[in-house]
């Protein structure tokens, strides 16, 4: 007998992974690894310099999922009238590790190494590439593991002391749009989202205690970044409780964050440019951005 709530995200995401890979207007370099590098797309019809949408794929930070999954939504963004800036990062080996099933998840630090130079690197970066772009209006959003990036770049002036990746004062941000974020990670490793990728980010269970205040957004707060939070409420890859256990650590912290579940979906509708629940996700970017 089947499961309809796998059934019903199994044809969610075959309608999300249908949509044909949209090329970008420009593409350019933050580094030297092939993965260092960031897709733009330019507004379509807009005259005037258009806010900078900074996009996070997920894919629970593995090897096998890159960024081009998510170019149909970085088009749909930009016949919304943003600028787009599709990041590209280092992720786990695409081979299985010992004791891993698939491919393990994120590389530490590369991973963070890279989101961390990605977003130094973007205004100079959009400014040469992107002209449309106003980099003074800069939203973060990202789907999942990129969710989690997009959480965690925004909070970079709040991590520990001594962090490569600290800020010395908070991003110049209008603000975040995490979409089914895997935002607070012992709520996630308990619930065994996506076969324990949490722990492997952080390089297993040895190394949890040391680098999960470096990591994790829930230990991250408050930013005093405007944040919101937007969720299917019927998503078993991401389940609805990590981003509310999220939400709740930032009014612990004393900060409001926006949490939108949007009922009937699950986790992929959200970067679907043919799924309702991706016109919500663009109205929330456009109450930050605009």
């Amino acid at each position: 007998m089947t499961d309809p709530a796998v059934e019903r995200d199994a044809a969610e995401a075959a309608s999300a992974f249908a949509h044909p890979p949209v090329a970008p207007d420009a593409t350019a370099a933050y580094g030297e690894h092939p993965d260092q590098v960031v897709d733009f797309y330019a507004p379509r019809g807009a005259g005037a310099p258009a806010p900078l949408v900074v996009l996070l794929h997920g894919g629970a930070w593995r090897a096998p999922y890159d960024r081009r999954h998510v170019t149909p939504f970085a088009d749909l963004l930009a016949r919304r009238g943003f600028a787009v800036a599709n990041v590209e990062y280092r992720r786990g080996s695409s081979l299985p590790h010992q004791d891993a099933e698939g491919p393990v998840a994120g590389r530490w630090p590369e991973t963070f190494d890279d989101v961390a130079a990605a977003m130094d690197a973007l205004p100079e970066l959009a400014a040469a590439a992107l002209p449309a772009a106003d980099v003074r209006r800069t939203v973060v959003t990202g789907h999942s593991a990129g969710g989690h990036l997009a959480l965690w770049a925004a909070a970079r002036h709040v991590l520990p002391y001594g962090s490569p990746w600290r800020l010395p004062s908070p991003p110049p941000l209008r603000g975040v749009v995490a979409l089914a974020p895997i935002a607070d990670f012992a709520v996630a490793q308990g619930l065994g989202v996506c076969g324990g990728a949490s722990g492997q980010l952080l390089g297993g269970p040895e190394h949890w205690d040391e680098r999960l205040p470096s990591a994790d957004p829930a230990a991250l707060l408050p930013t005093g970044i405007a944040t919101a939070v937007v969720h299917g409420r019927e998503d078993i890859v991401v389940p609805p409780a990590v981003a509310e256990s999220y939400v709740a650590a930032a009014a612990k912290a004393g900060e409001m964050v926006g949490l939108t579940l949007v009922e009937g979906v699950g986790h992929f509708p959200l970067i679907d440019p043919a799924a309702d629940a991706c016109a919500v996700v663009c109205e929330e970017i456009s109450q930050l951005a605009w």
